[in-house]
């Protein structure tokens, strides 16, 4: 792991008005980072706690600066807007992290298409769009030297049967994400931009998580290790481009030895694996 700081880095993330995002994000903001959230909740929701103006509250109480953007990332002149005011409050862009995404784990028959077209237009085009709305600003900051990263919370492309069956509307979604990662590592390798891609080895406790029937928390990690496997990454260089890594491995990578300081129950012998692992 290289010893570079994220002081002075602006992120520009999807979706972070909680979870795995927000921990993300606190984490870089801990080191001074600058963080824009491009996210729909401006409004607190009972169901979901935390909205952008919270989360952009918890990432200057870090010691970070935020810029809170409500931005519904399907839409195409929202995102390159949030784009285009992020580089001009903060001087450009050095990291996209591609963290919004929609679930819906059913069956076909018992899969509204309105539910279909929400995850293929957050989970994919909202991915792509996002890349593409930043990229002019991450070419930037890769001419300044700035070790630019894109990074997709995504899983490794296990083309196998077991995974799409169940939900393929969703394994569709979700690896629409990682088919963005594998072409535009390639595709932006020349620039000197990484784009790489994170999933946790097990379930992670979030709110989102509690809709998911049967989950218990001995099952759970806490976001803090997406947390810190995020960090690891982003502190690379990048020159460290096209990987579908694991939180674990990459912590392992890293020196980490102590996982149990991540487990929800101290101790669990049940931690769950993810999904598409």
């Amino acid at each position: 792991m290289t010893g570079t700081s994220l002081k002075g880095k602006t992120i520009f993330i999807s979706g972070a008005s909680r979870g795995i995002g927000l921990a993300i994000v606190k984490r870089c903001a801990a080191e001074g980072a600058n963080v824009a959230i491009a996210a729909k909740t401006a409004e607190p929701n009972p169901k979901l706690p935390g909205t952008i103006f919270s989360a952009a509250e918890e990432i200057e109480a870090v010691g970070g600066k935020a810029l809170p953007l409500q931005v519904d990332i399907r839409d195409a002149s929202q995102v390159v807007e949030a784009a285009r005011q992020t580089a001009e409050k903060f001087g450009g862009i050095d990291i996209v992290i591609n963290n919004a995404s929609a679930i819906n784990l059913t069956p076909t028959e018992a899969t509204p298409i309105k539910r279909f077209d929400l995850m293929f237009g957050v989970n994919v085009r909202g991915t792509f769009l996002v890349t593409q709305a930043c990229l002019p600003y991450l070419k930037q900051s890769a001419q300044a030297g700035r070790n630019p990263h894109v990074l997709t919370l995504s899983p490794p492309l296990n083309m196998e049967p077991k995974w799409f069956a169940p939900h393929v509307a969703y394994t569709m979604a979700k690896y629409g994400m990682s088919m963005c990662v594998l072409g535009h590592a390639e595709e932006f390798r020349p620039l000197g931009i990484a784009v790489n891609a994170l999933w946790p080895r097990t379930v992670i406790q979030t709110a989102a998580l509690a809709m998911i029937p049967g989950v218990k928390p001995e099952h759970c990690r806490s976001v803090d290790i997406m947390a810190d496997a995020a960090h690891a990454i982003l502190v690379q260089p990048s020159s460290v481009t096209g990987n579908f890594f694991i939180d674990e491995t990459v912590l392992r990578g890293a020196g980490v030895t102590d996982f149990d300081k991540y487990a929800i129950v101290p101790g669990s012998r049940e931690l769950m694996p993810d999904l598409f692992l």
